[in-house]
């Protein structure tokens, strides 16, 4: 029992994929899983809650470890990517189905592609890994190319698989490096692994031929240690690894974009995690000047900047909303490269759950509000498409103007908090030119944000010009509303949620005996 309980997250998604291709093969049309599977996402959510609440048995996590680490980091990345998959699988119920797409298939593919999501954040052995990052990842690339009689969509899909192949083959070679010099694919056993090599013995000549050994398992492992970065920066689209991320975004159906845009960011960023802090957490490979902090702060700098250079040329809404979330993705590398450093380890790590959480409901909601702009054959694909769109339509395009200023960091959204605290676990770690670099890049970005808004209430749009015209789904528009509520909610009591994040990864909240735990306040 204790074993079921702790694997209920991935458990309920899993078994509930099938129970969902079940549902699929029996019912006689179309377009009435999207409740089901976002009700079976709730379901996840509130298990991985209620595990928080009640206490991890630490029998169960000793059953599954050391292939899983659940801990109240992986539990509030758990919930953090079924609210996602829960929401894109309500924007999809009303999406699909206005653009005649809504095929049972797609519900059981969001659903497996979670189980692995949350499987990829709570690994602790690189097999976890990649089993949790192939299961998410081919979920998401037939996903992506759904929309079958679109050439662009069907593009996007290949172009996004044979990249995505690259980097896990990578990430994969990386792995077996690892496993060569240490004989572990657990990663507290490499750390372990890792840190003995360092150690030489006292006798003279075993001394010497120690470092010759040990001088080539650690320039191994500097090799083993870049190609996992590079494999783990593919999918959180870092630059120069986020080509495919504008062509897919664009390519794929909204829903699928949201959901790529939040579930996988999120997945990733907590393997990313993982690996950097217990793999490669010693003082060596975490050195701020010599280390991977100091290459991901080069990997930040760029992916902030490049990100909104790009996004600045935009013409099409997807494409700049692609590459704000590469940009997205910079900042929070920063609150991941400060961990290491001492003193704002808690913090700077706190900072990227509550900028992950901050970020899921605000992403999904403005590809609702997009999707809500998107009636068959009257789409918004474009700036122009949305010129006057607010005037014509006040409460959807209010929608539509919300969640932008929450990706810009208007307070009291979420958006705003987000990006504080990770500036502020920048600027006490140290890194004040890191610091600067990411406010001037979030000034940057409010000009294409606000060029939305002023598109959508303050020009006209051109004689003949196509317009945006609202998508009347019930779906979409509760979509819309439980984004919101969250992005206010998370806005107005910021401090409660980063103290959860806190609680999330400090080490005293590791697993504990169900029977003796105290309720999470």
């Amino acid at each position: 029992m204790n074993f079921l309980l702790v694997l209920a997250p991935i458990l309920t998604l899993a078994v509930g994929g099938l129970v969902l291709m079940m549902l699929d093969a029996f019912q006689k049309e179309d377009g009435q899983l999207a409740m089901p599977t976002a009700l079976l996402h709730f379901v996840a959510a509130a298990a991985a809650l209620a595990l928080w609440q009640r206490g991890i048995p630490a029998e169960g996590a000793a059953l599954v470890a050391p292939w899983l680490t659940i801990d109240r980091t992986g539990l509030f990345l758990a919930a953090v990517i079924s609210v996602g998959g829960a929401l894109a699988s309500l924007l999809a119920g009303g999406y699909l189905a206005e653009h005649k797409m809504d095929r049972g298939e797609y519900y059981p593919l969001l659903a497996f592609a979670s189980s692995g999501a949350i499987m990829l954040a709570q690994s602790g052995d690189t097999l976890t890994l990649f089993l949790g990052l192939e299961t998410m990842s081919l979920g998401v690339y037939a996903l992506t190319g759904f929309r079958r009689s679109s050439a662009r969509s069907i593009e996007a899909a290949l172009k996004y698989f044979l990249l995505g192949s690259f980097a896990a083959a990578m990430l994969l070679f990386g792995v077996a490096l690892l496993y060569a010099i240490t004989g572990h694919t657990d990663y507290v056993g490499i750390a372990q692994s890792l840190r003995h090599s360092a150690e030489l013995p006292n006798d003279i000549v075993a001394r010497a031929a120690e470092e010759q050994v040990r001088l080539v398992g650690t320039r191994i492992s500097i090799f083993a240690m870049v190609l996992i970065l590079v494999g783990l920066a593919f999918k959180i689209g870092a630059v120069p690894f986020h080509m495919w991320t504008p062509d897919a975004y664009e390519g794929a159906p909204t829903s699928t974009t949201a959901y790529m845009s939040v579930v996988v960011k999120a997945a990733a960023f907590g393997a990313f995690m993982r690996i950097m802090l217990v793999v490669f957490g010693d003082a060596g490979s975490a050195s701020g000047t010599a280390g991977w902090p100091a290459i991901l702060a080069w990997i930040a700098v760029l992916t902030m900047t490049v990100g909104n250079l790009m996004a600045l040329t935009q013409t099409s809404v997807k494409r700049m909303l692609a590459y704000s979330s590469i940009v997205h993705a910079g900042y929070i590398l920063l609150g991941l490269l400060t961990t290491p450093r001492e003193g704002v380890g808690t913090m700077a790590q706190a900072s990227v759950l509550f900028y992950l959480a901050g970020y899921t409901v605000t992403n999904v909601g403005v590809f609702a509000a997009l999707a809500l702009a998107g009636r068959r054959g009257a789409e918004a694909v474009s700036f122009d498409d949305l010129a006057g769109y607010a005037r014509r339509h006040p409460a959807a395009g209010f929608a539509l103007a919300f969640f932008l200023l929450s990706l810009t960091g208007i307070p009291p959204t979420v958006g705003f908090f987000a990006k504080f605290y990770v500036v502020r676990a920048t600027l006490d770690a140290g890194y004040t030119t890191l610091a600067i670099i990411a406010m001037l890049n979030s000034a940057v970005s409010a000009y294409y944000y606000l060029g939305v808004l002023v598109k959508m209430y303050m020009r006209d749009p051109a004689p003949g010009a196509a317009q945006a015209a609202p998508n009347r789904s019930f779906y979409i528009v509760f979509t819309i509303l439980v984004s919101a509520a969250l992005v206010l909610h998370m806005g107005m009591t910021p401090s409660r949620w980063l103290n959860l994040a806190i609680e999330a990864v400090t080490p005293a909240a590791a697993a504990a005996p169900a029977a003796d735990a105290p309720a999470a306040p």
